[in-house]
């Protein structure tokens, strides 16, 4: 028989017993069988856990990855609304992501904001729409206002999509 090398250890062997041994001893077969197994409940732990993934998980999940894209795209712009360079810069939704679920994940209804008007001043929106105004124009901002006021549910293929395509977008363009 042909000699081989050894899957656990790398050294070469000439097969004893049938042409498919794979290592060359009987430590090298308990280590080899050990991997399997590992490597069987890593996969088995997987499904376990997208199985377990809620709707809500994947909601949180999709919103932390696609304001990090947000802050990205839009990094080194200052504040939508107060027009300062944010010290801490968010991601600003002019409809709010809790009341309008069909523009949560519409880009042209979320830019950089500064933490304080977010946060401080709920979205200070009255400069943000004026700022949006000019941003989109007016037909982009009336089929956006449109947009938000239908309602959506999403699913959690939806959601996962959502996930893929910008974790894809982020290291693709930054």
């Amino acid at each position: 028989m042909k000699p081989k090398k050894c899957r656990v250890c790398k050294s070469e062997f000439t097969p004893i017993y049938t042409t498919s041994q794979s290592v060359c001893s009987l430590k090298c077969a308990v280590v080899n069988a050990e991997v399997k197994k590992s490597k069987a409940w890593n996969e088995r732990k997987r499904i376990l856990k997208d199985e377990l993934t809620t709707v809500q998980d994947l909601m949180k999940v999709a919103q932390q990855v696609f304001n990090k894209y947000i802050r990205l795209r839009d990094d080194g712009n200052l504040c939508i609304s107060c027009g300062k360079i944010p010290k801490k810069g968010n991601a600003g939704h002019f409809y709010s992501a809790g009341g309008h679920f069909n523009v949560r994940f519409d880009e042209r209804n979320v830019h950089l904001q500064c933490e304080y008007c977010n946060s401080f001043l709920s979205g200070n929106l009255l400069p943000y729409r004026e700022n949006l105004l000019v941003k989109l124009g007016y037909e982009e901002f009336d089929s956006l206002s449109a947009d938000a006021m239908k309602t959506r549910k999403f699913t959690r293929e939806e959601l996962k999509e959502i996930i893929e395509t910008y974790k894809q977008k982020i290291k693709d363009e930054f």
